[in-house]
């Protein structure tokens, strides 16, 4: 048998420089797609952040209007709002870049409403945060103050408001998404209805309410 010629230490450590250097390589590559996929709105905004305060490199540049007070609010706020979530709901945003655009999903664990699951989409306006977000039902229901087109009456969507229970600027999604989720519960009024209907038959015979809304969710809310 012919005996296998050993590599000199030279070779050696040639072949593990360039195994060390393709895996090196890889790994930039791979940390490169990476960084392509997770490019959000967030990491933008810091950028122009670090040109705006001269800790980039670069020229001057007018990056204070590249992203619209509207969205740097937005940056603080979902994040605000995915770590105060109520266990009923759940937020998701179909497009990452996009934080003025979401879905948000309400499941009541009590009241008329239990076990079903109720689809919104809320549409952040460039004027945010002196306009309130615009929300939407999408799963249609038998509320009073939800229509079944949709619509919603919510007090602190109201942009103008006579009292303080409308919108102010100080509010923030965290508070839409808690009285999105209150509106099963605790801001279920039918003393103030949208669907006059639904207040009416309510107050007429409880029972077949309830039935009714059951009835809504088997078909619409599952």
């Amino acid at each position: 048998m012919a005996k296998t010629k050993e590599l000199s230490k030279d070779t050696r450590n040639k072949i593990v420089d360039l195994h060390q250097a393709g895996k090196t390589e890889s790994a930039i590559d791979s940390r490169r797609e990476r960084g392509a996929a997770m490019l959000t709105l967030a990491s933008k905004l810091k950028r122009d952040e670090g040109v705006k305060t001269g800790r980039a490199p670069g020229g001057p540049s007018d990056s204070s209007h590249r992203v619209s007070i509207r969205d740097r609010l937005l940056i603080k706020e979902v994040a605000e709002l995915e770590a105060n979530l109520p266990s009923t709901c759940k937020a998701s945003f179909p497009d990452e870049n996009k934080l003025h655009h979401f879905q948000l999903a309400v499941s009541p664990d009590e009241g008329y409403y239990q076990s079903g699951k109720f689809q919104f989409e809320i549409n952040v306006p460039e004027a945010y945060n002196m306009v309130p977000p615009k929300v939407k039902c999408q799963t249609r229901i038998w509320h009073p103050n939800i229509a079944e087109t949709g619509e919603i009456c919510l007090s602190l969507l109201r942009e103008h408001s006579i009292d303080s229970t409308g919108w102010a600027p100080t509010r923030t999604l965290k508070d839409v998404v808690w009285g999105l989720n209150s509106l099963f519960t605790d801001l279920l009024n039918f003393d103030d209805p949208l669907n006059i209907d639904a207040a009416e038959h309510h107050l007429r015979d409880k029972e077949d309410f309830r039935n009714k809304v059951q009835d809504y969710i088997k078909h619409y809310a599952r």
